[in-house]
């Protein structure tokens, strides 16, 4: 027996017992040590993933940020057409109003009837492009704002068809010099589908905006001897609604091609882009829609993005 205070020699198997037991304990507290280091290696993870993950809702938020700032410019020259009806209208209903008057006093009543149909006709312009006005800022709005994730029954065909001039006008905006063929292909049989329109808009004007930008550098390879165009179409394929942006302008290298959908994968000079908007497009469209995101491009030919969504 092994006690504390016994001289007498320890036999074989208690040496034995003794050397079990040292190496026991070596072992126990090797794996403490082990799991004191793991539990901090853990804390530091944790701690460097908190960061990440502030830092990715950052860099989320300047990508959308960027994209409304693409968008202002555009909106200002969407914006400025109804008003320039609204305002072009109203003098007219002025001048009418005046002509009224003069018939009323003479009492020539079926002028006077003439001249209200014609007032009232206008009225109705002014209400209809008062309205366009009131949709564009709202739709700036909702782009700016934080998205909710509900989904709402969406004409597709419309809210395309309004970033893809807003898009244009907001780079046209930028260079006076930048013009290029809009071709726009809408199945106007498609019915409303559910989708996060804010979401949508931001893949959309993300898309086009690339679309542009590629026609811009081939224009510019060309020494301006080049034509740009960007072709929209709409139908419904199989069950689900499909969306197709197609350009004629750079178009991406077979090499890196697999990788676009990267986060921060750019081809894009330094500063030019922050690498998450196919990234960022690719999460709203198979993440947040359950649909599919693919490019189809030929390099110096042509990119083409087809959205698929499910009816």
């Amino acid at each position: 027996m092994l006690y504390v205070g016994n001289t007498a020699p320890l036999t074989e198997d208690e040496i034995s017992l003794v050397q079990s037991l040292a190496n026991a304990f070596s072992t126990a507290y090797a794996r403490y040590d082990d799991f004191t280091k793991l539990e901090s290696a853990k804390q530091q993870i944790e701690a460097s993933l908190s960061e990440l993950r502030t830092m990715q809702s950052q860099l989320i938020q300047k990508e959308k940020m960027a994209s409304l700032g693409e968008l202002t410019a555009g909106i200002a020259h969407e914006i400025q057409n109804p008003l320039n009806f609204v305002n072009n209208f109203s003098e007219v209903n002025q001048e009418l109003i005046a002509e009224m008057k003069e018939e009323l006093a003479k009492g020539n009543l079926e002028e006077v009837k003439e001249l209200a149909a014609n007032l009232e006709e206008n009225e109705q312009k002014i209400n209809h492009h008062g309205k366009r006005a009131d949709s564009i800022v709202k739709g700036m709005l909702q782009h700016s704002r934080s998205s909710s994730g509900e989904k709402q029954l969406t004409n597709i065909n419309a809210l395309t068809d309004e970033y893809l001039r807003l898009s244009y006008h907001g780079l046209r905006s930028k260079n006076k010099d930048f013009n290029a063929i809009l071709v726009t292909d809408f199945d106007y049989s498609l019915d409303k589908v559910e989708v996060v329109p804010q979401e949508l808009g931001r893949v959309l004007l993300n898309l086009l905006n690339n679309a542009f930008y590629s026609t811009q550098q081939k224009k510019a390879q060309l020494n301006g001897q080049f034509q740009a165009e960007v072709r929209v179409t709409t139908c419904r394929t199989n069950g689900k609604v499909e969306i197709r942006i197609r350009d004629n302008g750079t178009g991406i290298p077979e090499s890196v091609k697999h990788k676009i959908f990267q986060p921060f994968f750019t081809t894009k000079p330094t500063g030019q882009g922050t690498g998450l908007g196919l990234s960022l497009s690719y999460d709203i469209i198979t993440k947040g829609h359950g649909g599919e995101l693919k490019i189809e491009s030929r390099e110096g030919e042509y990119s083409e993005f087809t959205i698929l969504l499910p009816l």
